[in-house]
């Protein structure tokens, strides 16, 4: 592992099933119990309603900043596998979730790959993720972080993302 150079990747995380808050506590955890992957920054939790099929419960949503020496594939895996540990199961596009890890950027990778592609694709349409995605990077990129809040500001459905709690 020594070889590999750490990066930064930020993912969301949503849940809208059973106790919401203990899903992204608990995959927060399972991320954070791996040698090559810190939890480095993480948002407020959002509360939004939901997008796609709306006949469903308001999610609770947030980003995390990781610090990893691992390649995209290789935190996808663990990612994948935490949605399984956490009883995540895909019967319905957009439907209910116990939890959901997306990543949405790893580091300056851009790929096109169907399994990862990368930044995710639609971020950008997402005030949902771009709000907790914005708090975190202010830190590290406040650059970026200014260049999301503008692309924010003409989005709509950013009035259904309400700060539930900070951590």
């Amino acid at each position: 592992m020594g070889s590999k150079p750490l990066i930064y990747a930020y993912i969301a995380l949503g849940s809208n099933m059973g106790d919401r808050e203990h899903y992204l506590t608990e995959a927060i955890r399972q991320l954070d119990a791996y040698d090559n992957i810190e939890v480095s920054g993480r948002s407020g939790i959002y509360e939004t309603e939901p997008v796609g099929v709306t006949d469903q419960a308001p999610f609770l949503n947030m980003v995390l900043e990781l610090k990893i020496s691992l390649t995209a594939e290789e935190l996808f895996t663990i990612m994948l596998l935490i949605e399984q540990n956490l009883g995540r199961t895909r019967e319905l596009r957009w439907g209910p979730r116990t939890i959901d890890l997306d990543m949405l950027l790893f580091d300056e990778v851009r790929q096109d790959d169907p399994q990862l592609i990368l930044p995710h694709p639609r971020m950008m349409e997402r005030a949902f993720v771009l709000v907790p995605l914005v708090e975190v990077m202010q830190m590290r990129s406040p650059q970026q972080a200014a260049r999301l809040t503008t692309h924010l500001e003409g989005l709509e459905g950013k009035e259904g993302v309400t700060l539930w709690k900070k951590i």
